[in-house]
């Protein structure tokens, strides 16, 4: 279900997201702000999610299980 590719989809997706708030930003005085403060979001939402998901999808530690009966521990 979930594989690598969903990474690099997300960043296509994202890079639009920034790529509309840069060209759609309102117009005036603070129009830097917006455009900065939208694709910054934009952003870190998107480098806390692929975070998370990578990690899930390879974990440093492997789990194991603790209770089993000796018989069925393999060494």
């Amino acid at each position: 279900m979930a594989n690598g590719y969903s990474i690099f989809v997300g960043l296509i997706i994202i890079a639009a997201m920034c790529g509309a708030a840069w060209f759609f930003a309102p117009k005036g005085e603070n129009q830097v702000l917006w455009r900065s403060s939208l694709i910054l979001t934009f952003i870190s939402c998107y480098l806390m999610w692929a975070i998370t998901f990578l990690a899930q999808l390879h974990p440093l530690i492997e789990p194991r299980r603790s209770g089993l009966r000796k018989e069925f521990v393999h060494h």
